[in-house]
């Protein structure tokens, strides 16, 4: 591999002005076999949605540029995909959907590629994407390519053994099983609203990704014109009696019961309630329409984005007792 200086700017949709010391770009997985890395760069980039990058990223920089989808084989309703780790995830979403690979619907236009996906396990309007996962293929540095199952790679919310041990593998490709028999998911009323808005009584699942598209771009800005990473903070999970304390001190207050006897609350609620929605600090602040969304205004660095970060976690501590945890990545 050949490392070189180079702006990533263009390379994250914070659009913060990052430049690394060393990037390279990987578009076979032969370049990184015939390499043999004992040991991970100091950074891997994908799609640059869910990083916060420091003004310098030293080290070697690895940008993941894998492409291709690959059907693997058809069984009854069931198809099976491999698709690298460079692809860009929404357009997979709306490929799988033109091919009637359904069941990635409620995923449509989360930022990033494949090869994150699994990472963060990536999630939205009730489905996580370990559900669809069959395996994941990854160089394990000092000693090759493996191939993990879906039930070995530790999926949890928002969190994987890949995030959990981030310097161990490098995920090349992904393979998942979509179909056209498994029931759409509307129990989110925001889907809901959305789909009686568009006058759909009985949902297919291109109705559920345009429901999606549309509920996200109303909450979401355009990366490409106002930077951001979408969410930057994970919604908390907390015990039942902890979330009945604080939905009595305001009963408006959202909250999702969990399987488990966990409760889900929404971090956006949680941070508006703090006067933080549309607030702006120079060139930093959170997304009038979703105070959960930090943007930057133009010139913001990395570094300005994680002091305003953590006034918001300050504040959010201080008024309901919580600490939010960040669901970006904090890079350099």
């Amino acid at each position: 591999m050949n490392w070189s200086p180079r702006d990533l700017t263009p390379f994250n949709t914070f659009g913060l002005r990052s430049t690394a010391e060393g990037y390279a770009a990987l578009y076979k997985v032969q370049q990184l076999t015939d390499w043999a890395p004992k040991s991970a760069p100091d950074l891997v980039l994908g799609g640059g949605s869910n990083l916060l990058m420091m003004s310098q990223i030293p080290g070697k920089t690895l940008h993941v540029l894998i492409k291709g989808v690959d059907v693997l084989k058809e069984e009854g309703p069931r198809t099976y995909v491999r698709v690298g780790a460079g692809v860009n995830w929404h357009q997979f979403v709306l490929y799988a959907l033109e091919n009637h690979w359904y069941g990635l619907e409620n995923l449509a236009l989360i930022p990033g590629t494949v090869g994150a996906a699994p990472v963060q396990n990536i999630g939205a309007y009730g489905l996580e994407v370990c559900e669809r996962i069959t395996h994941v293929h990854a160089y394990e540095y000092g000693h090759g390519m493996v191939t993990l199952a879906a039930n070995d790679c530790q999926f949890a919310y928002r969190d994987s053994l890949f995030k959990r041990e981030p310097n161990r593998f490098l995920i090349t490709a992904v393979d998942f099983e979509l179909g056209t028999d498994y029931p759409v998911r509307t129990h989110y009323g925001a889907i809901q609203n959305k789909l009686a808005e568009n006058g759909v009584d009985d949902p297919a699942p291109p109705d559920i990704a345009r429901a999606v598209i549309e509920i996200r771009n109303q909450k979401l800005p355009d990366w490409s014109l106002l930077g951001n990473s979408g969410s930057f903070f994970k919604n908390p999970i907390v015990p039942a009696a902890q979330a009945r304390a604080l939905s009595n001190q305001d009963p408006d207050m959202p909250s999702y019961p969990l399987e488990d006897g966990r409760v889900k609350l929404a971090a956006g609620w949680l941070i508006d309630q703090c006067g933080f929605k549309g607030l702006r600090r120079g060139a930093v602040g959170c997304y009038k329409n979703q105070a959960l969304v930090i943007v930057n205004h133009g010139s913001a660095t990395g570094e300005e984005v994680l002091a305003f970060s953590q006034e918001v976690q300050r504040a959010v501590q201080t008024k309901f007792g919580m600490e939010l945890e960040r669901e970006v990545r904090l890079v350099g």
